[in-house]
Parts: structure tokens; sequence; C-alpha cells
């Protein structure tokens, strides 16, 4: 499972002990979860009125800081589309993969430095976010519209023969230019009516050349075919080539036309390029940044609600579970066993639902411990 429980519990006679009594919970009888010390450093506490506040602040900036590091991980797998192995390739914190770095979480002094305020930190990390997020819906849209604009010429280039682009399909020499009476038509025949164009093409109409018409390309289930005739005779030629099911191209050659849309499509997919790899590269770093920011701010969370439950001095261990599939509501009751002396509220609201299906507590999950979940599946991948 890629989903983690960050908790804590106050120091017993030691935090030591306390880390020491979840183990033997945890893994006595059967092994409910993965465990690791979770290193929260001395912070500043402030006043208590301050942490009430800080505590809705940090909610609300971890629900955002979360959205950020999805957003750029989507954004990450639509640039990459979605190839999973590249896409969790690049999705590091720090260089090392999430659970690593959740799982050795050491706390960044150089960017949070610890001897601000909390709510200076929340803000540094405020400030942060806010600028990736920015930072990744301009990138976004420039990268977005020429995609589009790429996909939509190529979509000119493919397809049925009915509506796709002609320019990489004829030359100059397919067709009569510059004539005042003769001009060249392109018509789409369906593959099984191949014979009846043969046998019907130059009488169609008056004034069509005789022996003018050439197969120039084929799809999986039409041809098109070339055919010269006199210009007086378009309408006519077009109303009975309709009757036949044989398709005219309303085309023209103009040989700047095709040039340009030949040179568009070349600058665009150039320019997409280009575009990929450091857009790649900046989708990495601030993936990293906002991972760690997201992981700095359950820190701070852990803390800030452990302060304000057990109370000063500052004495808690902070605990990183990673509970088996299987075994969560084992856990979870485990848990609570252990700790209901704690919060004797929780533990009776928490018992008296344990078995009743459908009923959701997930709106404000609260435990006579402090709670915070970390699910490190970021992606909803296009199957």
């Amino acid at each position: 499972m890629t989903e983690f429980w960050l908790i804590s519990a106050p120091g017993e006679k030691t935090c030591q002990q306390t880390w020491e009594n979840m183990m033997a919970a945890t893994t006595r009888a059967n092994i409910l979860s993965t465990n690791h010390k979770f290193n929260i450093p001395d912070l500043k506490v402030g006043t208590l009125d301050v942490l009430v506040g800080l505590s809705d602040e940090l909610a609300k900036l971890d629900s955002f800081v979360e959205s950020v590091v999805k957003k750029v991980a989507q954004y990450m797998a639509d640039v990459l589309e979605d190839s999973r192995d590249k896409v969790q390739e690049n999705l590091l914190a720090n260089g090392v993969d999430l659970v690593t770095y959740i799982t050795r979480f050491q706390w960044d002094m150089a960017k949070y430095p610890i001897k601000q305020s909390l709510k200076n930190i929340s803000e540094i990390i405020s400030k942060q976010l806010t600028q990736i997020d920015s930072d990744l819906k301009a990138r976004a849209s420039a990268y977005n519209n020429l995609k589009g604009n790429l996909q939509n010429l190529e979509r000119k280039n493919a397809g049925s023969l009915l509506t796709r682009s002609l320019a990489d399909i004829v030359r100059k020499e397919d067709f009569v230019l510059d004539s005042e009476y003769l001009i060249t038509l392109l018509v789409v025949v369906p593959k099984t009516s191949y014979p009846d164009w043969q046998k019907t093409y130059e009488t169609l109409a008056e004034m069509v050349v005789p022996r003018s018409s050439n197969l120039l390309f084929e799809d999986y289930d039409s041809g098109l075919f070339s055919v010269t005739l006199f210009r007086k005779a378009i309408d006519d030629f077009k109303h009975k080539a309709r009757e036949s099911k044989f398709t005219v191209r309303d085309f023209q050659y103009n040989e700047e036309e095709l040039k340009a849309d030949k040179e568009e499509m070349t600058r665009l997919s150039t320019d997409k390029k280009k575009q990929f790899g450091p857009l790649v590269r900046w989708l990495k770093v601030n993936f990293s940044e906002a991972f760690i920011a997201w992981i700095h701010i359950k820190a701070l969370r852990v803390f800030v609600e452990s302060v304000l439950r057990y109370g000063l001095p500052v004495n808690f261990q902070a605990m990183l579970l990673q509970p088996n599939k299987k075994t969560t509501k084992k856990l979870r009751e485990v848990l609570n066993d252990l700790y209901k002396h704690l919060d004797s509220s929780a533990a009776a609201i928490i018992d008296s639902t344990m078995d009743i299906p459908g009923l959701n507590l997930s709106q404000q999950e609260y435990y006579p411990y402090v709670y915070y979940k970390i699910d490190c599946n970021l992606l909803d991948f296009k199957v």
C-alpha cells in the first residue's frame, strides 16, 4: 500500500517507550504495519491562541498543497502520455522515491528554518506553492495550445480521403495549371467502384479529356484519382459524379499554401520537441519541491495538534505507520485500545461506529491519538 498513517502519542516515561509500546502492539501477534519514527525538530511553540488559529490554517494549506502536488503529477503523466514507468521514474522527492523520502523524513533546515515562527514557516510554504501553481497554469496552457494546434494539423493529414489534407499527397505535375480552358479535379472513388470509374469517367460530362485519369493515392477503402476536363463542364461533372457515388474534392493546387502548411507542421513539431525537455525538467523539480513542502506541512500539523492535545512541555513521539492492506481495520482497533485512555470521548465515538456499514467519518476523522493520512498514490492513470 502507498498509504501511510502519521500519528503521534505523548511520551510516557520517555518518547522511546511510547515508540516501543506502539511497535509491540502492532507487530506482536501479526505484523499489522511497517513502522518508522518520524523526526520533527524542536519547533517554536508560540502562544496557545496562535496554535489554535494555525491549526485551521494548516488544514486548508494541507488541502491546497496536496492539490498542487497532484496537479503537477497528473500533468507529468499527460506530458509523458501515460507511460506509467516513465512517470514514476520522474516523480521523486529529493532524488529518491516517495516512500523512501517519507520513511526517512528529515526536516529541511535551509528551506524552512526552525528559528522562524510556525506561522512564518507555513507562509513560506504557502507562497512557494502558490507560485508553483501559477507557473504550472502558464506552462501547461502554452504547451497545451502548441500540442492542440499540432494535433489539429496531424488530424487534417490523417483520416479519410474525403476530409484529410492533400498537401503531402499531390504534386505539381499531377495538375494542368494556368490554363484558361482546362482544369484538373481530384475525385475520391471507393475501391469497390474502381472498375465503374474507369468505364464511366470520360462520359460523366462532355469535354472530359480522354485517358486523363490517374490514381494518385490509396488508403484502406478509397483511391484519389485525378481527371482533367474543360472548365465549363465542372458543374455537370460534379453532379453526375455524385450520382455515381464519386466525390469530387474541393481542391485547388496552390504551391504557396501547401508549402506554408508543411512549414507550419514542421515548426509546431520542432517547437513541441524544444519545449518538451525543459517542461519535463520543470515538472520534475517542482513536483519534488511541492511534495517535500507537503510532508513538511504534515509535520507542522502533527506538531501543532500534539501540543494542543497533549500540552506543554513538548513531549510526544511522531510515528509513521504503513498499514498492511488486509489488516487496516485490525490496526485501527489495536491503536484505539492502546491510546483510548488519551481521550475517552473519541474512543467512545470509534467504538460506536466501528461496525456500522456506510458510516463515513472521513470528513473529520478523529481518534484519541493525533492522526493524519498521507496517500502517495497521486495519479489517475487512463487505462
